[in-house]
């Protein structure tokens, strides 16, 4: 479900979709139905996976850590971190870009950006254990 993920800027409501549809597969593979009335963290202790808002969180920071240890002239490097910013966004466009939702998980997750220059540091940092 991830393949890619590293590269969207995900909105709240892709998120909610994909935790429906990893539930959704939790629960048909423990043997339970919504009948049953299993609680969500009880499926997810039994079967030892962390939520995938964390996972998605931990692809994009990786990705993130790949850019930033390419040279300054790689066109990856220019293509994504350099970014017009007197450029008008269209119509029906997201309001989030990759960049401002990878500045966002850093906050939260309270990383600096220099860290992922060290390869080591950075897996460390970004490393979201399995329950």
């Amino acid at each position: 479900m991830l393949y890619g993920a590293e590269c969207w800027p995900t909105k709240r409501r892709h998120v909610q979709q994909l935790s429906v549809v990893e539930m959704r597969m939790l629960q048909w593979f423990c043997g339970h139905t919504r009948r049953d009335r299993v609680r969500n963290e009880v499926i997810r202790d039994r079967v030892g996976v962390a939520p995938i808002e964390e996972k998605l969180t931990q692809h994009r920071l990786r990705w993130f850590g790949h850019v930033q240890r390419r040279p300054p002239e790689a066109p990856v490097r220019n293509e994504v971190l350099e970014r017009v910013d007197n450029v008008k966004r269209g119509r029906d466009r997201h309001n989030l870009t990759w960049d401002e939702s990878v500045k966002r998980d850093l906050k939260d997750w309270n990383i600096s950006k220099e860290i992922a220059l060290d390869r080591s540091a950075w897996r460390l940092a970004i490393n979201m254990p399995e329950p």
